[in-house]
């Protein structure tokens, strides 16, 4: 117990704590008897004895080797009374071999110098006296004060020792004990407050600032600059000690000041840092361009957490910026340009695009050849008209063009936009002065530069190719903003313009296709309705959308004989320039068919065998004769004189009836397959209408965005006209930009009075022709068609004789006052008569080959009881 309380006292006479201080612990042995004992301030190194007293005199003391006499005791693993405590750093650090008399505090050792060696401390009364001598009492004995200058005693004068050392011999290993058995631990602290990169002086600090290639300012809190590194003069506002005092908006009035204090005085408020905060602005070492810094911002906080300014550093990412906002407006120009197939629309969103993101005004001029959808020719040195499609400014109004949209904008010879247009080249001028002679060339027409004109500094030209073709100009030009146009600029602007030539030449290309199919498709539709007194008709159509293309969709209005109309609506599958073809060739061939007299069922089913036919014998790459498979029609017969009205289809749904008193109904008609299908038969039905039905005949496009029931509903509202029902039914139904073609063809049925119609049965008895003719004659002369008796008597003559003649059972003569005189005659023959070129030799057959030469029109109509022959005439003057 007593060596562990003599080591205590040194180890808690250190004040310092744990924070400056570093202490190990390391194990402790007495030297054996006889031992001579190191002194100085090394009295405690470890390992081999070979330093001499004269080692704790300095570093700068000598350093001597003397033997040791007695016998060096083995390495014994220490055995403490109480565990060590863990040291501090947990780095082993290297115990010193020598202790420096002025380690730690700097003050000499306690210990005696060479010249006043500490005395041996002599036994006190009372503590019995050892065997192994003096210096075994004096580590065993009472422990010594530690050293410092409250603690150390003053200095005695040697004394020499009473007894001598004896000579240390080796006592036998069964009766000595053993050397380090009675080890313990003594505690090293020294001061770590001045070890190297512990703590960095200020002005350590200010050099690394100072130094940093980042900006760093400091400000209080009423944020006025404190302190600020030399990176930070590179943004110009002055020296760093012109800005201590002043707030950032005096330091760089071209910065949004306002929303930089914002985000200080947040860290103020909260102590949340702000972390890459970008603003985007004009600091005085380049006042005209805009650049771009990283921002972030601490609160600086005094000892008791009160918080004392804000400490921020700045970092130009101008690149940065520029590279992303490149990146965004490629983005924007891909998702805005191209987005339909207009030629102007698209040159419109170029133009939209790029203003103000790159350019204060542009404007963008194409070949006329190119708005027609035409390859544009080659193009000279001399002036070239071009045709202005769209421009931009942010200026409201646009007020520096010189030319309206839609205008000819034409440049003179020599002038850059010619040359770049030529050349297929872009030209760039970063300060362009407006009233220069050269560029006055460039002005479209020689017009004269409006006042908002003449501040323009820097202008690109880029020419709009695509495939190999120029088709037009771009023209940026900067006002507003100070910087001109530079490499990166036009580099940009040529990629651009590059995506949307691509989308130009794409509507050209379009617009050329499409123009073709509605020149096809309008030549094949009706140009106007005819003249006819069965029924009063209304047409709307509407062409399907530009994404889509032309559709193949059709109506027809057909005269038929006796006053009878044919109303046809139909539709084929395909699109563009092959659907209008195939939409054609079916219109053409239901016309035939209808030239036939044949009724609606059989019309249908001649026209199914030859789309199947046509389809066979083409195979699949027949081109339109895939669109005719599948196609729908619809065909109806009204008859005036009757009222009746006969109806088929193929595939379509069945017209919509509008009764006079306003009542709508679909009838109950048998849906045939479509044309080219199956080859299914068709079957017709016959309804009789009263004058003023409205029959509706649609295709599928009216009712792509609504039901049958809107259509309905939209038809039972009264209109003053047909024509403007069919309007408010297409304006309520049929979407603004339909995805297929919508054709809507309304009739409102008509009767005949019965004053202008006349028929006779005639028996069959060849001496009644005469009688017939002075019939025909009486009634011509009620209807004051005097002139056209002998023409009438002609073909009632012929046509009441071959009846007689050739064909059985009753026959009857009618003779309809329609917009022409018709000339009926019905018989139960089956046989139709054939019209023969008679040889001049020929006494006979020369009947009907002068009812074609004298009449507009003949032919012959079977019924389900014979047939009917017919003949047309002209009046001289139409019956209202």
């Amino acid at each position: 117990m007593r060596r562990e309380q003599a080591a205590r006292p040194a180890a808690e006479s250190a004040e310092p704590g744990p924070s400056s201080w570093r202490s190990a612990a390391v194990p402790v042995r007495p030297a054996p008897s006889g031992t001579p004992r190191p002194t100085g301030a090394g009295g405690g190194r470890f390992g081999p004895p070979t330093s001499s007293p004269q080692a704790g005199a300095g570093a700068g003391g000598s350093r001597e080797t003397t033997p040791r006499p007695g016998p060096r005791p083995a390495q014994a693993t220490p055995r403490p009374t109480e565990p060590p405590h863990p040291p501090t750093n947990p780095t082993p650090r290297p115990t010193p071999p020598t202790a420096s008399p002025t380690h730690g505090t700097g003050r000499p050792p306690a210990g005696p110098s060479p010249e006043h060696p500490r005395p041996t401390a002599q036994p006190t009364p009372g503590t019995s006296h050892t065997p192994n001598g003096p210096s075994h009492q004096a580590s065993h004995g009472t422990p010594r004060p530690a050293a410092g200058p409250a603690s150390r005693p003053a200095p005695e004068p040697p004394r020499p020792t009473t007894q001598p050392t004896p000579t240390p011999t080796r006592p036998p290993a069964d009766t000595h004990p053993d050397p380090l058995r009675h080890a313990h631990w003594i505690a090293l602290v020294s001061d770590a407050t001045e070890a190297p990169g512990w703590d960095m002086s200020r002005t350590v600090l200010e050099r690394m600032t100072a130094r940093s290639p980042i900006g760093i300012a400091i400000v209080d809190t009423d944020l006025r600059f404190v302190w600020s590194n030399a990176a930070l003069e590179r943004f110009g506002g002055g020296r760093a000690y012109e800005r201590v005092g002043l707030r950032l908006a005096e330091v760089q009035p071209g910065l949004d000041a306002d929303r930089i204090e914002a985000q200080m005085r947040k860290v103020l408020d909260t102590g949340v840092p702000v972390l890459d905060y970008e603003h985007v602005g004009r600091v005085r070492s380049a006042p005209h361009r805009e650049t771009a810094h990283a921002m972030s911002f601490t609160r600086l906080e005094d000892d008791h957490g009160r918080p004392i300014g804000v400490y921020y550093t700045v970092m130009d990412v101008s690149d940065r910026h520029r590279a992303r906002t490149r990146l965004a407006l490629l983005d924007r120009a891909g998702e805005h340009i191209g987005r339909t197939l207009d030629v102007r629309r698209t040159t419109q969103e170029l133009a939209d695009v790029v203003v103000p993101a790159l350019a204060d005004f542009v404007t963008v001029d194409l070949l006329d050849s190119v708005l027609r959808g035409a390859e544009p020719g080659p193009l000279g040195d001399g002036s070239v008209p071009l045709r202005r499609t769209g421009q931009q400014s942010v200026r409201p109004g646009v007020p520096e063009a010189v030319v309206e949209i839609g205008a000819v904008a034409s440049y003179a010879a020599g002038s850059p936009p010619v040359r770049a247009l030529v050349s297929g080249r872009s030209w760039s001028e970063p300060s362009l002065d407006p009233r220069s002679a050269g560029w006055a060339k460039a002005v479209p027409g020689g017009r004269e530069l409006p006042a908002d004109a003449l501040g323009l500094h820097s202008v690109m030209i880029v020419p709009i190719r695509a495939r190999g073709i120029t088709l037009g100009i771009t023209t940026f030009f900067r006002r507003d903003r100070q910087d001109p146009f530079d490499a990166v600029d036009l580099g940009l602007a040529e990629e651009i313009v590059g995506r949307a030539a691509v989308c130009v030449d794409n509507a050209r290309r379009y617009t050329r296709e499409r123009d073709a199919a509605l020149v096809l498709q309008r030549s094949l539709l009706p140009r106007r309705l005819p003249d006819q007194d069965a029924a009063e008709v209304a047409v709307r159509y509407r062409p399907a959308d530009e994404l889509t293309g032309v559709g193949g969709d059709w109506y027809d209005v057909i005269p038929l004989s006796g006053a009878r109309l044919a109303l046809v609506v139909g539709e084929v599958a395909g699109h563009g320039i092959d659907g209008a073809a195939a939409m054609g060739r079916l219109r053409t061939a239901v016309r035939t068919l209808a030239d036939l007299d044949l009724p609606p069922d059989e019309v249908l089913a001649h026209l199914d065998d030859m789309v199947a036919k046509s389809a066979r014998q083409e195979g699949e790459e027949g081109g339109g004769s895939v669109e005719t498979v599948g196609a729908r029609c619809l065909y109806v017969v009204h008859d005036p004189v009757s009222g009746t009205c006969a109806m088929a289809t193929a595939g379509h749904p069945a017209p919509t009836l509008v009764a006079p008193d306003g009542t709508v109904t679909r009838p109950a008609l048998p849906e045939g397959p479509p044309l080219g299908v199956d080859g299914q038969p068709f079957e017709a039905v016959e309804l009789e209408l009263p004058e003023g039905t409205v029959i509706a005949l649609h295709t599928d496009g009216l009712l792509a965005e609504a039901t049958p029931d809107a259509l309905c509903r939209a038809l039972a509202r009264p209109e003053p006209s047909l024509d403007r029902r069919a309007q408010r039914v297409l304006d309520a139904l049929a979407p603004a930009r339909p995805t297929d073609d919508v054709a809507l063809l309304l009739a409102r049925t008509r009767r005949l009075p019965g004053h202008r119609v006349a028929s006779w049965e005639i028996p069959a008895d060849p001496a009644l022709v005469a009688e017939a003719r002075k019939t025909t004659a009486r009634q011509l002369g009620v209807w004051g068609l005097d002139e056209l008796a002998f023409t009438t008597e002609l073909v009632v003559s012929e046509l009441v004789t071959n009846a007689i003649r050739h064909a059985a059972g009753p026959i009857r003569l009618r003779l309809i006052l329609e917009r022409t005189l018709i000339c009926e005659v019905f018989d139960g023959g089956p046989t139709a008569p054939h019209l023969r070129h008679p040889r001049t030799t020929d006494e006979g057959g020369r009947g009907l080959f002068l009812i074609a030469q004298f009449t507009q029109r003949w032919g012959t109509r079977f019924l389900p009881d014979g047939k009917v022959i017919w003949a047309e005439q002209s009046l001289a003057d139409p019956l209202g």
